[in-house]
């Protein structure tokens, strides 16, 4: 474990596996946000904005941490896949589904139309690599 004074944020093999991490946990995120936010826009059930979003980030937490846990159960036992996933970095799954769907509904009110989504992926990519990379350097930990 390194102290903060000590970090370097030069290393590309770092930032590397940091964005590997991120873009899975990206995988698994966007699997449920954007899942939820589809289902309400096509079934036009009348719910509140607020309430869809804050329903797709939920969604989109528990599937990545589905992802995650079924990526770990190849190399671990199933428990302890689930414990990890679950401790590994969930303020980096919150920062990243509230940078999705932020973009989402700055930029067109809360639905999905294709060209805010690519927009979404690189919000929700960009905003949580830095804590991803700080974690690998500091305490060596990450998700895969």
């Amino acid at each position: 474990m390194q102290s903060e004074e000590s970090i370097s944020w030069t290393c590309r093999s770092t930032w590397k596996k940091a964005s590997v991490n991120t873009l899975w946990c990206l995988l698994g995120c966007s699997i449920g946000d954007f899942g939820t936010i589809l289902f309400f826009q096509i079934s036009q059930i009348p719910f509140p904005m607020l309430a869809i979003m804050s329903l797709a980030i939920l969604n989109g937490l528990i599937t990545s941490i589905m992802l995650e846990t079924f990526i770990l159960s190849r190399q671990m036992n199933l428990k302890e896949a689930f414990s990890t996933a679950m401790g590994m970095s969930f303020i980096s799954m919150i920062a990243m589904e509230i940078a999705m769907n932020t973009v989402d509904v700055v930029l067109v009110g809360g639905i999905l139309v294709w060209w805010v989504i690519p927009i979404m992926l690189l919000a929700g990519f960009l905003t949580p690599l830095p804590y991803n990379y700080y974690r690998l350097k500091k305490y060596d930990l990450s998700c895969h």
